[in-house]
Formats: structure tokens, sequence, C-alpha cells
């Protein structure tokens, strides 16, 4: 898998982020940042990201939060194989500079990559299921 951030890896209708949000597989909260997770039976992961005017004002503050998400995602996606993640923004999170942004999601995504998902943790993926 290459550490890109193509189509394929990003939740892009609301059919798809409805699913997390609907049956959550688990939480991850974080200081001023909530993260939903659900297992997508696919070999890469994929990422929501639900950065609302309410909770951070600026448009340019959202924007920053937005590419520092993605690129700690497109670094760590190798470890989250198997998940769809929404990260839902919480007040306070564009009081974070760029490197502690960094940091908080870095950690986010490590303690993710320990919680085993279907795909990445079954051995019998892939077998045929005998009757």
């Amino acid at each position: 898998m290459s550490r890109d951030f193509a189509r394929e890896k990003r939740l892009l209708t609301p059919r798809q982020f409805k699913a997390v949000f609907d049956s959550p597989s688990g939480k991850l909260p974080g200081r001023n940042v909530l993260i939903l997770v659900r297992e997508n039976g696919l070999p890469h992961p994929r990422i929501g990201l639900v950065i609302g005017k309410k909770s951070v004002k600026l448009a340019v503050e959202r924007n920053r939060i937005k590419r520092q998400l993605r690129e700690t995602f497109r670094l760590h996606q190798m470890e989250l194989t198997g998940w769809d993640i929404v990260v839902i923004a919480r007040k306070g999170l564009a009081d974070l500079d760029n490197p502690e942004l960094a940091r908080q999601f870095a950690k986010l995504w490590r303690r993710l990559s320990r919680t085993p998902s279907q795909h990445a943790s079954d051995p019998e993926q892939g077998k045929p299921a005998h009757a």
C-alpha cells in the first residue's frame, strides 16, 4: 500500500459517514477531538473530517487543521488498515499549533492501530467458508 491520499482513502458520501456515525466499532476521545471508527473490510483505511464553523470559527484555521490531519493520516495509514475513521473537531482545536496537532493525532493513530480490526487480525480472511 502506498502512502498517498487518493480518493479511495476518503469517506466521500453522506452514506459512508452515516455508516460510521450510526454504528461505530469504537470511539477515541482526544483533547478537543473525537474519533469514531468502524471496520470497513477493505485493505486500506478511509478518513472523513467533520470540522464545523461552530467548533473552529475561521476558515483559515479549519483548512489548516484539515491539512495537518490529512498529512498525519497519510503518514500513519499503514498502521490503520481496515478502518473507516471520522474525526470530529471540538472547540479549542484551533488553539493548537501545527507541531502540537501533529503530536496529538500521531498519538491517536497509534492508539487506534493497537485496536485490532477484523480485517487486520482475521487469519481466516480470504479463505472459503466450510459448510
